[in-house]
């Protein structure tokens, strides 16, 4: 666990420029997947996701490496269609290798996705799709598993809500498909357009990209390809709110702000001077002047105001003269960094899936835990206006370590005062005192390799469990021993990343 110490009301001055966006970069990662050639993805952050796709790339047997800033992939010999449940349940990204590795290899289990606790996020138009295309899906309690008899089939199919990840599962599915596919109903967030970039870069040939119809002629080969993600829209909406909340006077370079128009007509609103040059946005507050509250908001789809923007929104409006409100129409549990709000001093209420603030709270230093990816972000964002010291902000959930690491850097670079702990490793739960301490890296490779061994014993052999080799068959009996007894489940990566 990391902790970031905040001192408030000091103004930020600065530039700064988004890093390549997390929410682009992992399904491209799983896109490299069903590419003949290599590939390289750009300066790529170094986020606790990424890492994690990386593993998971590694362990279905793709040939993935960093080289410096980038990540560069080959085309494997032989992959292997079954997720390891300890990286599945690390990050809900782990649902982008449904299509690349049923189109490879013939079947894909995989054990139910973990990431930000938002509330019930299925992945049944995911399914629904891919079946529609001839996949056979197999619910197996924690798990799903499809396979296919023969190459997918072209489809027109109309999702039932613009799903950015579902989106993304069929455009690669389609590729891979005989014959013409019709997504009708596609979301159309930046990322959907940098993911068609892609693949049109590797070969596809896709046409609709920004509209809700998207026609994919499919079975054309797919090579290699360079490309660069895209900036990370939501980094920038969080440094826009930062200095809303702050005051003072930055610069935002290198993200387009078209693609977070929304908040910035939203910031405009509240009284922050925002004016735009190209890719770069300058904004502008004097700390001295009160915010201007009685926003109602409304968080959905593309273009409408982003759901992972929301957080952010309320953290401005905390301090704001007025009453606010925001609902958040995709996930049930969006503002679960309300608690966090109100131990500053905040008296926002939540109901369901809205928020409402009061505005005009006078916020004080306490300590917080980042409940999210984005609510931990507000939480720092709401700091930054609090009297006094936030004395400890806990950066957990694991899957939030990677924004903890990247923001000191961008503490530099505003600047913010603030102090960052990356929490240290320590030893497991029952080890004895003077143990050398277990890191999580290795850990992770081990049992990574594990499964790999224990999924060829059973995944490759014709014959019967008592048949296998006396080293084998002890590989696969150990490991569903240690899977019944730490109940991995996506509960082990937990525990490790819990330590690091």
């Amino acid at each position: 666990m990391q902790t970031i110490t905040i001192h408030g009301r000091r103004t930020l001055h600065g530039s700064i420029r988004p890093a390549a966006a997390k929410n682009s970069t992992l399904p491209l990662l799983a896109a490299t997947l069903l590419c003949d050639g290599p590939c390289r993805l750009r300066d790529v952050p170094r986020l606790a996701d990424v890492d994690t796709s990386l593993a998971l790339l590694d362990a279905v047997g793709a040939r993935v490496r960093r080289c410096g800033a980038d990540l560069c992939t080959r085309p494997a010999d032989r992959l292997c269609g079954d997720i390891p449940e300890h990286l599945a349940g690390a990050m809900r990204s782990s649902v982008f290798y449904l299509a690349p590795l049923l189109c490879r290899v013939g079947y894909v289990r995989l054990p139910l996705p973990g990431g930000c606790r938002l509330g019930p996020r299925p992945v049944d138009i995911h399914l629904a799709g891919l079946a529609a295309m001839g996949a056979e899906v197999e619910l197996e309690g924690i798990a799903v598993t499809l396979r296919r008899t023969g190459p997918l089939h072209g489809v027109d199919f109309t999702l039932r809500l613009p799903s950015v990840g579902a989106t993304m599962t069929l455009l690669m599915a389609a590729c891979c498909a005989a014959g013409q596919t019709v997504l009708r109903g596609a979301a159309q967030e930046p990322e959907i357009g940098d993911m068609i970039a892609f693949l049109s870069a590797c070969g596809a040939d896709i046409q609709g990209a920004g509209t809700p119809v998207l026609t994919v002629q499919g079975g054309r080969p797919l090579g290699g390809a360079f490309h660069r993600p895209l900036p990370d829209r939501i980094a920038a909406a969080t440094y826009a709110a930062a200095l809303a909340c702050a005051g003072g006077q930055i610069e935002i370079a290198g993200c387009d702000p078209a693609s977070y128009d929304s908040f910035l007509r939203f910031l405009t609103g509240t009284g922050v001077q925002v004016s735009r040059a190209g890719d770069c946005v300058r904004l502008a507050r004097d700390p001295a002047v009160p915010l201007r509250g009685g926003a109602h908001l409304r968080a959905d789809a593309w273009p409408a105001f982003a759901t992972d923007t929301a957080p952010l929104a309320a953290a401005v409006l905390l301090t704001a003269a007025g009453e606010s409100e925001i609902y958040d129409s995709l996930f049930a549990n969006r503002f679960a960094c309300a608690a966090g709000f109100a131990a500053m001093g905040a008296a926002c209420t939540v109901r369901g899936r809205q928020l409402t603030l009061p505005g005009g709270a006078v916020l004080h230093g306490t300590d917080v835990t980042a409940p999210d990816l984005r609510g931990g972000a507000a939480l720092l964002a709401a700091a930054l206006a609090a009297d006094g010291e936030t004395a400890g902000m806990k950066i957990y959930p694991p899957h939030c370590a990677g924004w903890g690491q990247r923001f000191p850097e961008t503490a530099r670079r505003l600047p913010l005062t603030l102090h960052h702990r990356a929490g240290h490793a320590r030893p497991l739960r029952g080890s004895r005192p003077g143990t050398r301490p277990i890191m999580a890296a290795p850990l992770l490779k081990f049992f990574t390799f594990l499964h790999k061994v224990c999924s060829f014993a059973l995944k490759t052999q014709s014959l019967s469990r008592p048949a296998l080799s006396k080293r084998a068959g002890q590989a696969v009996f150990f490991y569903e021993f240690l899977a019944k007894v730490l109940k991995l489940r996506g509960k082990f990566a937990i525990l490790i990343n819990s330590y690091m």
